[in-house]
Formats: C-alpha cells, structure tokens, sequence
C-alpha cells in the first residue's frame, strides 16, 4: 500500500533500481566463470605449477632417504646433500610464488588452508631429515613423514577450483587422480630402494610392497578408464613402452617372491632404471594431457569473454539507455503534471476569487476568457488536461452562479432589512408621539417596553443591512458625548439593566461614526451580558488615552480559551468574506465590519477577575473635547440619547460626599496629571440656529424620551438609589389636576422587592426631564468657578 501510494519519481526510481540489480546479477553469473578462470589461471601459475617440480624433488629425496636408511649408513653422501639443496630451492620459490598477493586474491579460504598445511609439513622437513642422518628414525617412520608432506599437496590440488563446465571439471579430476597413481608407483619405488640397500625383503617389507602394488595397479586402471578419448590413446602408447613392461613384469616376480627361502628375482640397478624411466614417461603423458585440457579450455574461456562482453557490456548499454529514457520520460511526464497541477492552483487561488470577487461587484465576466483552454497534446496526459479544460469551465460557471446568487440573496437581504428599518424608524416616530403624550405611568411603561423592542428589531435589522455589505442610514451631523453614545448603545440591549457604566469623561464622538458606534458598544454589550451568569454585572467604562479613546466592556462571565480569543481577534482583525452557513459569530462579523469602517481597534483578551474584557480604541479623528456641554433640548434640531435611567449611573458617591447631589448628572473631566492627549475641542451649536435636516434620512434619536415640562421645584430629592440616582415619587410631576388627592411616599422596600427593571426603567423615565436640568444647572455652575474645572 505504501508503494502504491508513492510518488511517480520514486516508482520509476524503484524500476531503475530494479533493472540495475538484474543487470547485475545476469553480468554476476557470467562474470563469475570469468572470475573463476582468472582465479583458476592465478592458482596454476602461483601455485600448482611452482609445487610440482617440488613434488617431484620430494619424491627423489625419500626414495634415497630410504635407500641410505636401508644401507644402514650413517654419513649422508654427496648425492642426498643435493637432492636435499634442490629441495630447498624449489620449496623456497613455492613459498615465494605462493605469497603473492594474486595469489592471496585467487585463493579460497579451503585453498588458502590446505596451502597453510603444505608450509607446515615443509617446515617438519629439517627435524626428519636430522632424525635420518643421526638414525633415530628407522625406515618406516622416515616414509611415514616424507608421505606426510607429500599428501599435503594432493590435499592442495583437491581444494582448487573447478570449472564451471562439467565435462572439463571431470577430465582434470581424472588427470589428478593419474598424478596421485603416480606417487603411489613412487612410494613403491621408494620401498624398493630401502629393500635393495638391505639386500632383501622382510615379510613386512614384502607385504607393505604387495599392498602398495595392488592400489598402484587398482588406481592405474581406474584413471585410464576415465580419461577422454584423445588422452586414452596417449596412455595406451605409454603402457606398451618398454620400461612399463619391464617394471610390470619385474612387479610380477617380485610379489611371487617368498622372502623367506628365495633371494630376489631382480637386481636394484635393473629395477631403479627402468623405474627412472616409467616415471619421468607417466609425468610426460600426465602433463601432455594437461596441456590437452588447457586446450579444451581455450574455447571455453573464449566463450566466457564473450558472455561476458555481451551481459556486462551491451546489458550496460540497455540498462543505461533504459535509465535515460526512464528519466526523459519522466522528466517530461512530470512537466505536464506540474503543469496540470500549477493550473490548477490558479484556477483555485486566482482565478475563481477573482472571477467570484469581480461577480460579487457586478461586473460581466466573460468565462471563455476568464478560463483559457490547457494544451497538453494528445496522449493520455493532454486527455487529463482535455478533461481539466471541462472541469475548469464548468468550476468556473458554477462560482459565477453561485456567485450571482450570493449576490442576489445580499440584494434581498438589503432589500429587506431597508425596507424594515423604514418600518422600524416609523415605528418609533409613532412611539415617540405617543410617549410624549400619554400622562398614565402604567401605559407609559408598556410604551416605554414596546419603544426598547423597536430599538432592538431595529438594530437586527441594521446587522443585516452591514452583513449585506452596506451601511446603515443612521448617520448624526453634530458630535455627541461619548456618555451619551455609550448609553444609546444600552438602550438597545435586551438587560441592560445588568450594566454599570463608569466615568466616560468630557468627550464627544463625531457625528458621522455615531451610529457606527453605538451598533458596535451594542453588540459588545449584548454579548458581554449574554455570555455571564445573570447574577453578575458587565461594567463599561472610557478614557482618553494617546492613541485616541479606549472604551473597556468587561464581564465577569466563564471567560474564553486562548485559542478562541485568538481566534476572535483575527476575525475582527481581518474578516473573511461572509458566506451564509450559519448564525455562529455573526455578531463578530457585524464588529469587524464597523470596527473596518472608522478604523477602530476591536481586542478581545481574558479578564483578571475571570470573564472577558473587550477594548476598543477609538482613533483620535473620531473624538473630541467638550469643554462646554450645553443642554441639547429637543427643540434643538438634535435630540437626546435616552438613557436606561436604572442603569445609567457613573458611581456610587463616596463617603462623605453629599447624598443631594445627582452623580448621574456630572460629566467627569480629566484631572491635571492625566495622559491625555490633547483633542480639538468640539464646536458648539448655538441653539437658536436650527440645523437644516438631514438629506438621506432623518437624523435618529440614539434613544430619546419625551421631555414633559417639569419645574425645578418639581423634582423632589427625598432619597438615593444604590446607584445615586434620586428616587422618584409618584404622580410629583404630573398635572395638579392628574394627581390624586393624598400622594404618599412609597415603601422603599416593599418597592425594591415588587419592581421589576421595566417599571423602574418606566418610573426613571419621568425624571429624564428633571436630571437633564439639574447637568445644565451643574454645568453653569463649573463654568461660574474660578480656572473651569470641578473642585
């Protein structure tokens, strides 16, 4: 399965490899017999040939060892010092030949061992030749040790190597044993030296001579019965010459023999020279019909070469073209593949995003251009590519449908989110009318419930006009404070009652991002206060920094892993085309997209008290100084963000701070020490100049409420919530004649346990009025005090 899966490059490496390795082993088994002819060639020159004329010297020497043993003499005569002077001289050249390093190569371990034996028996020499000249060793022992050495070397001659021809391996075994008949008819020789030097047989002399006669005449037979037909003549000749017949015939007497009555039938002159003569004859005809082998293996060797030259030199050839074919082929096939593959590439990564992106713009694309047919010939690869050309098309057809549809479906969903917003905006005009005019707590708060469910539905709607790619129509043409930015944003979340918002500073946004950011907070918020347990509050607060204005949201929810909050902040940093898969995330997308407008940086990060807080950085363009908040009335041309009153406070007032004052109404300026960048301050509007209305659309109130008149005497300040905000009594601003005869203070308590947030929201309402007054009353007065500032 591995193989199977591999690449094209390593399967036709396999097949070269392959290939290489039959190559080598068809010019392996021809070479070997080249090897083995060689070798055998090496071993025949460094060592056979070097060892015969030792072999026949070694002879000589025990056949007058024996004779001076058998005449029972003590000096070594001159013949013996020089047979023993040849010796040595030729076993030193076999030494030398044989240590040569072709012949180290040539040589098998059981050569090279056989050969180890031969030099140890030669070494023995010196002692056998001392124990003889100081008659120690008697004749028997003396044959025994020269035998010794000689067995070594037929020992030798059977461990070299053997042609690979069976025919030729079979008639040099047979030559062999000829040459092994011969020692044998030399040891015969031999005993009878010692034999004539006594003057006659002992009975074991005499049985020692009959034994070895009989394996001498057994293995004669038995060689000459093998040799090939050309060396069967040659052998036939040698037996009928004279000194054969005459030692046969001198045999014949001398086994019928009795050593004890008879002298010998034949004299020892007589039987050394025809002796003599019968074996220089048998060593002449034995390397005759060496020579005729040599001969016989000419051709055979020949014909190796030629095995050889074909196998190794012409399957070279082949195996070295097929390489170059292989690696054309496949440097060729692996062209148009890459070509095949980079094609695709482009059409994946270029070419569709492109044609999709261009589509999704509305311009025309013309898909013949767009998707260029491949040319990759005709064979079966230029199929595949004819086959990608159809694939490419109808891939690139499909995106551009599909695309028009992604298209089409954003058309829709614009369409409709447009057309509910028109139906939302006049929902809370009519809200608004109606608010303003209705005098009943009670309908008031459902009013007040259905004017938050309309600022929701439409900020649903606006999350559809931004996934469709647009902007929504919202847009404010003077600056707001910040504070009042922040609560817009409450006011359209769901529990925004959870909410607690921190000192914001005299800041304002610019009008042109205002409905950016208030649909941004909103998001933020409603996911702060969605994804935290419902016991727990989400705190937002604001301040001036270098870089602009930071706005922190922080939860005190489960928090997120690190990879999701990585994961989140690369989606809002860079977000990715929106497709309609799913609802998941949605709210990110609807981030990223407004954080991209305005150039706003949106970071997600972990909480220290566990949760989650979001920092967005709004940049310095988008904010200014407000040094002189002037009340903002609705007759103004702009009107007011309503605020959440049960959730709008700032802090709680400190110990030792005076209860009267309204903390909700202070807008905190920056102290003296702050890193604070300085900012323009904010132009203000005098509000006897009406502003002209907006072209597009009405300019929407982030979240206003109707402004009943109310005196300032009107607003009593009996009590403080946990917040600071001042409690309302009931019916104090209504009408004289609304009001019922005998108002009483309520229960506090019994007020806080049966209250829901709606009906206090509702009853925080009524004094939106009065807490608007009393921050121009405040705002005066810091105007009033020496250097502008708050104490």
């Amino acid at each position: 399965m591995r193989f199977r899966n591999a690449s094209v490059r390593a399967k036709v490496t396999a097949l070269i490899v392959s290939l290489a390795c039959l190559w080598a082993f068809a010019a392996w088994v021809t070479l070997r017999e080249g090897v083995n002819l060689l070798w055998a060639a090496t071993v025949n020159s460094n060592v056979v040939d070097p060892s015969e004329p030792l072999l026949i010297e070694l002879q000589r020497e025990r056949r007058l060892a024996l004779a001076h043993l058998g005449a029972n003499r003590r000096d070594v005569d001159q013949p013996m010092r020089a047979q023993r002077a040849k010796t040595d001289a030729l076993t030193s050249e076999f030494d030398s030949a044989s240590e040569s390093t072709a012949a180290e190569f040539a040589m098998d371990d059981a050569l090279r061992r056989r050969l180890g034996e031969v030099k140890g028996q030669l070494g023995k020499l010196a002692a056998t030749r001392k124990s003889i000249d100081t008659g120690k060793t008697n004749v028997a022992q003396a044959a025994a040790q020269y035998n010794a050495v000689i067995d070594s070397f037929y020992r030798m001659y059977d461990s070299v190597a053997e042609f690979d021809d069976k025919e030729i391996a079979k008639d040099g075994r047979t030559l062999a044993e000829m040459h092994r008949s011969r020692e044998i008819f030399a040891r015969e020789d031999a005993l009878l030296a010692s034999v004539f030097a006594k003057g006659g047989f002992t009975r074991t002399d005499h049985a020692e001579f009959v034994e070895t006669a009989g394996v001498f005449r057994y293995t004669l037979s038995e060689a000459l019965a093998k040799l090939p037909a050309e060396d069967q003549a040659a052998f036939d000749a040698w037996l009928k010459t004279a000194p054969v017949s005459r030692v046969q015939a001198m045999e014949t007497q001398l086994i019928r023999h009795d050593p004890a009555i008879d002298s010998l039938p034949v004299s020892g002159e007589e039987w050394h020279k025809a002796a003599d003569a019968t074996l220089t004859s048998m060593q002449t005809v034995t390397l005759a019909g060496g020579d005729r082998l040599l001969e016989r293996i000419t051709p055979v060797a020949a014909g190796v070469i030629v095995r050889l030259l074909l196998a190794g030199g012409l399957g070279l050839i082949a195996v070295i073209a097929s390489i170059i074919l292989s690696i054309t082929t496949t440097r060729q096939l692996l062209a148009q593949l890459r070509k095949l593959r980079d094609a695709a590439h482009e059409l994946s990564d270029d070419r569709l995003p492109g044609v999709v992106e261009r589509i999704g713009q509305g311009e025309e694309v013309d898909l013949v251009k767009e998707a260029p047919d491949l040319d990759f010939g005709d064979d079966e690869i230029g199929q595949v590519g004819q086959a990608f050309n159809t694939v490419q098309r109808t891939a690139i057809k499909v995106a551009a449908e599909q695309a028009e549809l992604r298209r089409s479906i954003r058309d829709i969903l614009l369409s409709l989110a447009r057309r509910t917003q028109g139906l939302v905006h006049r929902q809370l005009t009519v809200l608004d009318v109606m608010e303003r005019r209705e005098t009943d707590p009670e309908e008031l708060k459902e009013l007040f419930r259905l004017d938050h469910l309309a600022i929701r539905m439409r900020r649903n709607a606006e999350n559809l006009i931004v996934l469709s790619g647009s902007s929504p129509a919202r847009t404010w043409r003077r600056s707001v404070p910040m504070v009042d930015v922040v609560r817009g944003a409450l006011a359209e979340v769901e529990d925004y009652t959870r909410v607690t918002l921190m000192p914001m500073g005299e800041v304002v946004l610019v009008g042109r991002a205002v409905g950016d950011v208030v649909h941004l907070l909103a998001e933020l918020i409603e996911n702060a206060v969605s994804f935290s347990p419902p016991y727990t509050n989400v705190q937002v607060s604001g301040q001036l920094v270098a870089n602009g204005y930071v706005i922190e949201i922080e939860d005190r929810g489960l928090g997120m892993k690190p990879e999701d909050l990585e994961a989140a902040n690369e989606r809002i940093a860079n977000p990715p085309e929106f497709r309609i898969t799913g609802t998941a995330r949605l709210g990110l997308y609807v981030v990223s997209q407004l954080a991209k407008r305005h150039d706003i940086q949106v970071v997600l990060k972990a909480s220290p008290y566990g949760g989650t807080t979001v920092v967005v950085l709004l940049p310095q363009e988008l904010v200014q100084l407000d040094p002189r908040p002037e009340p903002q009335r609705g007759d103004g041309g702009e009107r007011l963000p309503r605020r959440p009153t049960a959730v709008a406070t700032v802090a709680r007032p400190a110990a030792g701070e005076a209860a009267a004052r309204p903390v909700a109404g202070e807008m905190a300026r920056p102290a003296a020490g702050e890193n604070v960048r300085t900012l323009k301050p904010a132009r203000p509007v005098p509000a006897s100049v009406p502003e002209p209305a907006p072209a597009p659309a009405p300019e929407p109130a982030l979240a206003s409420v109707p402004e009943p008149p109310a005196e300032p005497e009107q607003q009593p300040v009996a009590e403080f919530t946990p917040s600071g905000l001042p409690l309302r009594v009931p019916q104090a601003n209504l009408a004289a004649a609304l009001r019922e005869d005998t108002p009483t203070l309520p229960d506090h308590e019994e007020d806080d346990d049966e209250r829901s947030p709606e009906e206090i929201r509702a009853m925080m309402g009524s004094l939106q009025s009065g807490t608007r007054l009393g921050r121009t009353q405040a705002a005066k007065m810091l105007d009033e005090q020496p250097g502008g500032d708050a104490p």
